[in-house]
């Protein structure tokens, strides 16, 4: 099973992104969207997907840290 996580963009190069997923700063292909720097975007398999409200990404960071808490 695959998840895509949402992640802050911290940085635009052309069609890539640095993007901080609670510190973990990757770079992300975002050829599929056109995010700008703030915004948060859903990333699966290494590209962004979708950008993402502030309340929505921020609602599944804390549903994703809960479930990490448990393990």
């Amino acid at each position: 099973m695959c998840i895509a996580i949402p992640g802050k963009v911290v940085e635009l190069s052309g069609d890539k992104a640095k993007v901080d997923f609670n510190g973990n700063i990757v770079d992300v292909n975002t050829g599929l969207i056109e995010p700008q720097i703030g915004q948060y975007v859903l990333v699966h398999a290494g590209c962004a997907i979708e950008v993402m409200e502030q309340d929505k990404a921020q609602e599944l960071i804390d549903l994703f840290s809960e479930l990490e808490a448990l393990q």
